[in-house]
């Protein structure tokens, strides 16, 4: 535990060392299932929970990794920029993808609040859980909401989404790699878009533009849905 508190990196360095293994058994076993960020969230909060270390000392370690998050969704925009042409080309079908799951998201999130008699609070806390944590953190503490437990939905929908979404596309016979990257970036996120650049260039870079303006959409929207709680 004294190594773990007093360490400077010990958060960055056994997140990353999770990750790899998470990798490693993705790899060995190929099972949606063994998702490396899954594997993770699970080892590092075991060990946190093990070791009786504060979180406040983990995320002070893990603080190098939170900084490349913004500049790491930047560099998604590079499948896009390959894919340009199909983009002019379908931007309709595109933007109307990106619009509804947007839409849906949000609607979603208000009916399930409303049913279940729910806070403001949590309204607002629950608004961004589609959106990458880059956007949804500042947005979420913007609305009043809880920025951590913000943060832990939006990783659970990426997971979710990563681990289902190969078999939501089989069961729904959807095919087309433009409506799987959209489908994927605008629900998942950037840990959607993990998982379709496993699929192809294609579905990566549908992704990334989806993430992208579903987050800008989000962001815009979500002031106005929280006036209806």
């Amino acid at each position: 535990m004294t190594f773990l508190t007093d360490n400077l990196y010990f958060g960055s360095l056994i997140t990353v060392a999770f990750y790899a293994l998470g990798l490693v058994l993705k790899k060995k076993y190929r099972l949606a299932v063994l998702n490396p960020i899954l594997i993770a969230v699970l080892c590092v909060g075991g060990l946190l929970l093990a070791t009786e270390t504060p979180y406040e000392a983990y995320k002070s370690g893990a603080q190098p990794i939170s900084y490349l998050l913004t500049p790491a969704t930047v560099c998604l925009a590079l499948p896009l920029y390959e894919k340009l042409s199909l983009l002019k080309k379908h931007w309709k079908a595109i933007t109307l993808g990106i619009l509804a799951g947007a839409a849906v998201s949000l609607l979603a999130t208000y009916l399930l609040c409303a049913a279940l008699g729910q806070s403001r609070e949590i309204y607002a806390t629950l608004l961004p859980k589609s959106i990458t944590s880059a956007f949804g953190m500042s947005l979420s503490e913007e609305l009043g909401g809880i920025p951590s437990v913000t943060v832990a939905c939006i990783i659970l929908s990426g997971i979710v989404g990563s681990v289902t979404g190969e078999t939501v596309f089989m069961l729904l016979r959807v095919t087309s790699p433009i409506a799987r990257g959209v489908g994927l970036g605008t629900a998942s996120h950037a840990i959607g878009t993990a998982k379709a650049a496993e699929m192809g260039k294609t579905e990566a870079a549908m992704s990334s533009l989806a993430l992208v303006i579903c987050g800008i959409l989000t962001t815009v929207a979500a002031p106005f849905f929280l006036r209806l709680m």
